[in-house]
């Protein structure tokens, strides 16, 4: 039941980075693409804009791609656990803990749960396991 339970975890959180990755660099799903998050991006400092927009796009679509079927996992978490660094630093911080302010609760709880899964292993229903063991 963990291996389950593990690729519930890998299933939702690397699908919505797959998600967020996807609207950075291509404009779907709601996204702005690579200009409309770069100019966001340069807006709270991080320039330049679009190269810090791709960069943040291949690193949630690479490592949502991974972490969804547990491949690379540790490499996948890293990639979340970074995007998802930026993001607290960058933009969540000054907003304290909660969501409702738009504080770190939901970044954290990504960071966390991918340190998790890097700590744990993908489980035994992942490419790893299938690969590597």
């Amino acid at each position: 039941m963990v291996s389950v339970g593990l690729l519930l975890l890998r299933l939702v959180i690397g699908i919505s980075f797959i998600g967020h990755g996807s609207q950075k660099l291509f404009g779907w799903f709601g996204g702005y693409g690579p200009k409309g998050t770069g100019g966001w991006m340069e807006s709270i400092g991080m320039k330049p804009g679009v190269a810090m927009a791709v960069l943040a796009g291949v690193m949630e679509l690479v490592g949502g791609v991974l972490f969804t079927f547990g491949l690379l996992t540790p490499l996948a978490s890293a990639l979340i656990i970074a995007t998802m660094l930026g993001a607290i630093v960058k933009v969540h911080a000054p907003n304290g803990f909660w969501a409702t302010a738009n504080g770190i609760e939901f970044p954290l709880t990504l960071l966390v749960v991918a340190a998790g899964v890097a700590l744990t292993g993908a489980g035994s229903i992942s490419l790893d396991a299938l690969w590597f063991n």
